[in-house]
């Protein structure tokens, strides 16, 4: 019970839906165990002394009763579904909120297929068993306790007799619980790896077709599948052995009920209606037992998805905001003091000893080959990860002592892959400032050279986008999210290769456009294209997380064998000319 434990918090404050939801169970369970009390009396007071005048009367007394039952089912699963749904709503908005805090040091290992499974499928899971699970056990319970009770007044004997089977059947319930957890743990596990399948070849479509690879990746997903079905094969296999066991252990008991309660009324000990209402206790009994089976399989399931969702919840939050964290507005002041940053601990370091000033106003191009931490030193500035040593500083102060939306809000942030949503142009440029107005938005798509294309579209601004932008080339994308981060009006702007994905015109025109919302505003510009970042106030050429050169674009081309030098030398060694009449 650990596990729900430790996400009482969730349902807990609820526990008032399902205790009425028990409140009107009680008398559900009650009425049930009257039926054959009813039919007793029907059979040893009616029929064997012919007292037939009471028949209407028996008649309307059941009819009575079915109908308050009706009325006590209804709410009982009402208040129950309740219980249920109102407790996974709250989980639900924490997991997502939990998502939404976490690090990109957690996705950076995370499969999308798996996270969306825990967070529908294992939901469900954990829901159904709190809405009917929880309740059913009570049931059985009731049902028991009751009808052993009537039984015993009945008949001693009878009841010792038939109930001799019942520690066997006990004993069969628990060695299933114990051997169906693992069971279906390994269930959600391969459900969430075949999510995770479907989701990164839809993804990837584009990439699946243009490389011929069809047959690989139905291959994958067919393993994965595979694996599931194998998964839920092996889980069907112990219901197969348990559930047969549990049934003959419960008609020993009636056929010892039967031989040993004939007896009984042969002999004149038990009266024949006491035999027929002790037949229907016993399966009141045998059947809720075997049902056990059902109710640990529910219970393992939502044990199983409910430690899915622990870790989660549980996950440890790397980024972590001080109580009386800034807020204050960010002049865009960056300056990084002897910086180390390392992602994993087996991983070399993502960045070494980096230092740097960026006073506002100020342009710092970052420049290097493939992994050699461009993006790294943004994100730090950003606090998307922490350093492992020394400082990264905004306006003077550790941005470990800011507000992280007031920290990011200060930042426009256009990232290497442009991510739009599946929703209005006007709102994914607005996404970062929901409330800047018509005439914000169209000027920032101006000045990322968005505004024309736009115009183009069936519904200009209101054009309705394709699942992360489809319908837009990726051009257009990048100039939309150039759009966005303009938007937000920033302190601090960083282009992560924001121009990879245009020509080389439209590269300058945005870059022309780009120059005029820079002033002002501390700017870092990443970039593979030296044609992106030559007119910096300084560029950092990186290699192997450290900075090997820094300086101007003309104080680097003096370098003859400097790095910087290279990098141009092998792009504009035959298009200087070129370059310096179009600049």
């Amino acid at each position: 019970m650990d596990t729900f434990r430790k996400l009482k918090e969730f349902y807990w404050p609820y526990r008032k839906y399902f205790f009425w939801s028990l409140f009107f169970l009680f008398f559900v369970t009650v009425i049930t165990v009257v039926y054959p009390i009813i039919l007793q009396i029907t059979i040893d007071e009616v029929v064997a002394k012919e007292k037939y005048e009471l028949i209407p009367w028996i008649a309307t007394v059941f009819f009575v009763l079915m109908l308050i039952k009706g009325i006590a089912t209804f709410y009982h699963q009402f208040l129950g579904e309740r219980f249920g749904v109102v407790t996974v709503y709250k989980l639900r908005d924490a997991l997502y909120k939990k998502l939404q805090i976490l690090s990109f040091k957690y996705y950076d290992n995370a499969k999308t297929g798996d996270i969306m499974s825990r967070l529908t499928s294992d939901v469900e899971g954990f829901r159904f068993f709190l809405s009917f699970g929880f309740a059913e056990l009570i049931r059985i319970i009731l049902l028991i306790g009751i009808s052993l009770s009537v039984m015993f007044y009945y008949s001693v004997p009878l009841t010792l007799v038939t109930m001799a089977a019942m520690p066997f059947l006990i004993i069969v319930v628990m060695r299933f619980e114990k051997v169906a957890h693992p069971a279906f743990r390994g269930i959600r596990k391969s459900f969430g790896k075949l999510n995770t399948r479907v989701q990164e070849n839809i993804s990837g479509m584009q990439t699946v077709k243009s490389l011929s690879r069809e047959d690989f990746e139905i291959g994958r997903f067919s393993n994965s599948n595979d694996d599931y079905r194998k998964n839920y094969i092996s889980t069907s296999e112990l219901w197969a052995k348990f559930f047969p066991l549990m049934e003959f252990i419960g008609n020993v008991c009636a056929v010892a009920l039967l031989a040993f309660g004939g007896y009984l009324v042969i002999a004149g000990n038990l009266a024949l209606g006491e035999l027929m209402a002790f037949f229907s206790l016993v399966w009141y009994i045998m059947g809720p037992l075997m049902n056990v089976g059902y109710v640990i399989n529910m219970f393992s399931q939502a044990k199983a998805s409910g430690e899915r969702l622990r870790e989660i919840l549980e996950e440890h939050e790397d980024i972590i905001v001080k109580e009386n964290a800034v807020k204050d507005h960010i002049e865009g002041h960056v300056t990084f003091k002897d910086v180390t940053l390392t992602y994993t601990k087996d991983d070399d370091s993502a960045l070494k000893n980096i230092s740097f000033d960026a006073p506002p106003g100020k342009t710092i191009g970052l420049i290097g080959s493939t992994g050699s931490g461009k993006t790294s030193v943004t994100q730090l500035i950003t606090r998307f990860y922490e350093p492992e040593s020394g400082e990264v500083l905004v306006d003077g102060r550790p941005v470990k002592e800011y507000d992280l939306k007031t920290l990011r809000n200060h930042i426009g942030f256009v990232l290497q892959e442009s991510f739009l949503f599946s929703t209005s142009i006007r709102e994914n440029i607005a996404y970062g400032n929901p409330d800047a107005t018509d005439e914000q938005i169209i000027e920032a798509a101006k000045r990322a050279q968005a505004h024309d294309f736009i115009m183009e579209m069936p519904k200009g601004y209101d054009t309705l986008l394709g699942e992360r932008g489809m319908g837009l080339s990726g051009g257009q994308k990048q100039r939309i999210a150039i759009a966005r981060a303009i938007c937000v009006d920033p302190s601090i702007l960083v282009l992560d290769d924001a121009t990879s994905a245009v020509d080389m015109e439209t590269e300058f025109q945005i870059q022309k456009a780009l120059k005029e919302v820079m002033k002002g505003r501390t700017s870092f510009i990443i970039a593979h294209r030296i044609s992106s970042l030559k007119h910096a106030d300084e560029i950092l050429v990186l290699e192997n997380g450290k900075v090997v050169e820094r300086g101007t674009h003309d104080e680097l081309l003096r370098k003859e064998n400097g790095a910087y030098k290279r990098i141009y030398d092998i792009q504009y060694q035959d298009h200087d000319a070129i370059m310096n009449s179009v600049n």
